[in-house]
């Protein structure tokens, strides 16, 4: 683990990006850039003050403020990819059944690792996510709560499988001037002190089908992490270090004209969302339900503030900005 990524074996990495939140009406946004990436901590670290229930399984933390939004950002070598499997508290963020260690097709519920450069949501929608929005637990806001009717879990779970041997190189091919797609950073208290992650705004994301096979995954050579999300207020009081600030409102970001991000990806596919994680009630739904309305207007965002990024083979990418480390956008 390091500052500000969770490593997962010899090439992958997953960063976890700060963003806007955006507008849960009903309309589809394009992604949302990074506003900076999260500082993760080693659980172990701090054994002594991080929550009872974290010390058995270890892992990794990550503070975030309460209905403030993030996004997984996937680094890794395009010529020996990864299968990666997301659990938002304890359910498959792709397909909605309980998180194990196995890989399943039919649909599949897993990603292809840096083909799949981000994930900012559950799957909940053809060629769509729901945004990944922190809640505390037990308030019942979290996506955990809508399909388990409890919360015990919170945060996010990753798995990441190695491929069969002999199926990709064991070496990097000569350096190229092609980058993944990159999406670029903008210009610069809770009952609960634990958090998860609820299903806010429809933004515009697929999620690729395998090209290359269930059977190309070693499903035995697999690593597995643990990634908790506490409160700002309590990440400073257990490790002395101050949270990022609050993020620019979504609407200040817009109003200035700063860039959203599209991807030219249609000839990439889409799995089918899962009918669970379409029925998961979202934050907005839960605040009805309680009589406390969150409203967020919708965005008036123009074609020019859209950025375009192209997608090349086999995980490379060509965009026309300079190029920014892989899946930053």
């Amino acid at each position: 683990m390091t500052a500000d990524a969770v490593r997962i074996g010899e090439r992958f990495a997953v960063t976890f990006q700060r963003t806007l939140r955006i507008p849960d009406d009903g309309r589809v946004y394009p992604l949302p850039p990074g506003l900076g990436r999260l500082p993760v901590l080693n659980v172990a670290d701090y054994s002594a003050r991080v929550p009872f229930s974290w010390r058995q399984g270890g892992g990794a933390f990550i503070p975030m403020y309460q209905r403030e939004a993030l996004w997984l950002g996937f680094h890794g070598a395009h010529w020996k990819p990864n299968a990666v499997k997301v659990a938002v508290g304890g359910f498959n963020a792709i397909s909605g059944e309980p998180d194990d260690v196995r890989l399943r097709t039919g649909p599949q519920d897993y990603l292809v690792c840096p083909l799949q450069p981000w994930l900012d949501g559950i799957h909940s929608g053809t060629g769509s996510v729901r945004q990944f929005v922190a809640m505390p637990l037990g308030e019942g806001y979290t996506v955990e709560a809508s399909l388990r009717g409890g919360e015990t879990h919170g945060g996010v779970q990753i798995t990441v499988f190695d491929p069969r041997p002999g199926r990709f190189p064991e070496q990097p091919p000569p350096p190229t001037r092609h980058t993944g797609p990159a999406r670029a950073a903008a210009p610069a208290a809770s009952p609960s002190p634990e958090m998860g992650l609820g299903a806010g705004g429809i933004l515009k994301q697929r999620i690729y089908p395998d090209p290359y096979g269930i059977d190309a995954w070693d499903q035995d050579n697999f690593g597995h992490v643990l990634v908790h999300i506490l409160n700002s207020a309590q990440f400073l009081e257990i490790t002395g270090i101050a949270p990022p600030p609050t993020p620019i409102d979504a609407h200040v970001y817009a109003k200035h004209g700063l860039p959203w991000f599209d991807l030219y990806d249609e000839e990439r596919g889409d799995v089918a969302p899962s009918k669970s994680l379409t029925e998961v009630k979202t934050i907005e739904q839960r605040d009805a339900e309680r009589g406390a309305p969150q409203p967020q207007d919708s965005l008036e965002i123009t074609a020019e503030q859209i950025t375009k990024l192209r997608r090349g083979d086999a995980g490379e990418g060509v965009k026309d900005e300079p190029s920014l480390p892989d899946s930053s956008r």
